[in-house]
């Protein structure tokens, strides 16, 4: 071989390694395309770091009265303005974000958990298949709405009095959301783990005597990572949405506790003569809802192989 022909290989092979892109490389350049995606996580991003560090920034307590300066319009000492009691709307809706944005996150965690392991189960072990399903089918029969309000009712004050009136309420109703929000994930994850189970690798597997607890956390946990994580991205909105649905009728967190939904159960009664009571936690909880699910829709589409080779 000569030294040209040595080095014309030697350059080939660099390019092709120099081409070589990992999956997750893929999955960034197919998101990366999807439009939406994007602007939603910039949105997402945004609203993220504001909730976290501008606390630190528009120091303003937002439990603070100030009755000489409430229902304020926007100035630059308050943003946003003022309630009926003189409270800074901004460092409210901010505070606020810090709860919506944990019980989101912490709800969504707690359905994946649930709806993962039962999805695993059910695809995995055909004797549990049915028992699982008709279970799943039972909460997905059941009027939830009504279930969370009942849910509240009887366990609100026992939690109240034995971890305080914040803890109790968050770990109740993250518990609550969590609690009915696992089906849809559990009957995806069940659809892959069906079809897995069939592939080459898992049946070479067990042919060569590996444990079913090793199968399923080498060979089976690891490709249904896809419709999780866009489990995890829905939930956290869907998770959001519903703590502002229990916080509007007066059943999540005390008044004097923020969160996006309680601000604006607060600004009904002051709707007509100030509108930006409620403009300004809604438009919070609709730009954080609305970007996730477009993280979602976009990572949905990266994750699928049939569209991230096109």
């Amino acid at each position: 071989m000569t030294d040209a022909t040595a080095n014309t290989t030697n350059n080939t092979a660099g390019e092709a390694i120099g081409e070589h892109r990992s999956m997750w490389g893929d999955v960034w350049a197919q998101y990366s395309t999807h439009r939406g995606a994007m602007v939603g996580t910039v949105i997402f991003g945004l609203i993220v770091l504001a909730v976290l560090i501008g606390p630190f920034l528009h120091t303003i307590d937002p439990s603070y009265i100030d009755i000489r300066a409430k229902n304020q319009g926007p100035s630059w000492a308050h943003p946003m303005g003022t309630d009926q009691l003189g409270r800074d709307t901004f460092a409210q809706v901010l505070s606020g974000g810090r709860v919506s944005m944990a019980v989101g996150i912490t709800a969504m965690l707690l359905s994946l958990v649930i709806g993962a392991l039962i999805g695993v189960l059910a695809g995995y072990f055909k004797r549990l298949d049915g028992p699982l399903m008709r279970f799943t089918d039972l909460f997905l029969a059941l009027p939830l709405l009504p279930l969370l309000l009942v849910i509240i009712m009887l366990f609100r004050d026992t939690l109240r009095k034995n971890f305080g009136p914040e803890t109790g309420i968050f770990i109740l109703v993250v518990f609550v959301i969590g609690i009915t929000s696992w089906m849809q994930t559990a009957r995806i994850v069940r659809g892959d783990v069906l079809a897995l189970k069939e592939r080459e690798f898992v049946l070479a597997a067990k042919s060569i005597g590996t444990d079913e607890r090793r199968i399923i956390s080498r060979h089976i946990f690891p490709n249904i990572l896809s419709p999780i994580m866009v489990s995890a991205t829905l939930g956290i909105a869907s998770a959001i949405i519903t703590e502002s649905a229990l916080s509007f009728l007066g059943l999540g967190f005390p008044s004097d506790f923020p969160t996006w939904g309680r601000l604006v159960y607060d600004g009904v009664v002051f709707l007509e003569q100030y509108p930006s009571r409620v403009l300004w936690p809604g438009l919070a909880i609709s730009l954080t809802v609305l970007s996730v699910n477009y993280m979602g829709d976009g990572l949905r589409d990266a994750l699928d192989p049939r569209i991230r080779g096109r």
